[in-house]
């Protein structure tokens, strides 16, 4: 299985995905918006297409094996932003995109949805047998989509995974996400401003993110829903962990937001995954980026911040 379409290749994840996969021999599509630019390095194995997911119908999809999918309208403020466009992106579009890559012969279909479709849980192992709350537009979403996907679970191999919160460097850098973002204030502004800190964040470094694709892409393990995080830390607890690294002082303000996700990844684990990467070494490579000065520090690098201005 060796040749990949990914949709979404050039976003956060989708940079890294990609050159990973190229590494490791594979040959990849690359189908993306670039509203966020595109950074990924020419390879003769790569080939990019700009285009938008709910437009496909001149792709053929008769000669790939997998598909990767990735794209999407994230997080909870991006699509508040415009609801119907979230709709229309991260779940009309997939459907036209499941149905096409079945009548293509795709044999296997990789989705990924997101860890916080649970909502909030008392569990302290929360698992993928436990019933779906989502609380915003963006998780309902994700859930549909997971639903739609489902649908079509005995023509396809289909793959659901739930990424906790991803964290690490990428060619198309996020500073909007917990531990990126605590990391950048605490280099740049010698100073984090944590708004509760109680709530718990599951998280999941962006190369253990790419390890968890090729995974399914290669293993030979029953199709499903796969929770894929393995650090439950409290917003707090990461930013002690900032602080062992970087000087800077926190400021520590009440909060509203009661969100907190767990996610236990045991299902995922006991089919072979092992994780190698975590919060500990995206604090390290955030931090010698920003000190050699190679660390992108934008508006593209916040997601609302640059949709605003994309009047999309």
């Amino acid at each position: 299985m060796k040749n990949i379409f990914i949709t979404g290749g050039c976003g956060y994840v989708g940079s890294v995905l990609t050159k990973y996969l190229i590494e490791k021999g594979y040959k990849i599509t690359v189908y993306d918006t670039q509203w966020f630019g595109n950074n990924l390095e020419t390879n003769s194995n790569l080939t990019i297409i700009k285009g938008d997911i709910r437009n496909i119908d001149d792709i053929n999809f008769e000669n790939y094996d997998a598909i990767v999918h990735l794209a999407n309208i994230a997080n909870d403020p991006s699509v508040d932003l415009n609801p119907v466009l979230s709709w229309e992106v991260n779940v009309l579009s997939s459907k036209y995109l499941i149905e096409k890559a079945i009548k293509s012969g795709v044999k296997k279909f990789c989705y990924a949805s997101s860890g916080s479709v649970y909502g909030i849980k008392e569990e302290e192992k929360v698992t993928e047998d436990l019933d779906l709350v989502p609380i915003s537009v963006y998780n309902k979403t994700k859930m549909i989509a997971e639903r739609v996907f489902e649908s079509y679970r005995d023509q396809i191999n289909i793959f659901n995974i739930r990424p906790a919160t991803v964290c690490g460097l990428s060619p198309r850098m996020r500073l909007d996400v917990s531990v990126n973002m605590f990391v950048h204030q605490a280099l740049k502004n010698k100073r984090i401003t944590l708004f509760g800190g109680e709530q718990v964040r599951p998280n999941i470094h962006i190369l253990d993110m790419a390890r968890v694709y090729e995974f399914f892409l290669t293993k030979d393990i029953e199709p499903g829903t796969y929770n894929a995080g393995f650090e439950n830390y409290s917003l707090k607890n990461i930013v002690e962990k900032i602080q062992k690294e970087i000087d800077c002082e926190v400021i520590i303000t009440e909060s509203n937001d009661p969100r907190s996700y767990r996610q236990d990844s045991t299902k995922l684990l006991s089919r072979g995954f092992k994780q190698q990467y975590g919060v500990d070494e995206a604090i390290k490579e955030i931090k010698n980026a920003y000190l050699e000065n190679s660390l992108p520090d934008s508006d593209i690098c916040y997601t609302v911040k640059w949709m605003k201005q994309l009047e999309l």
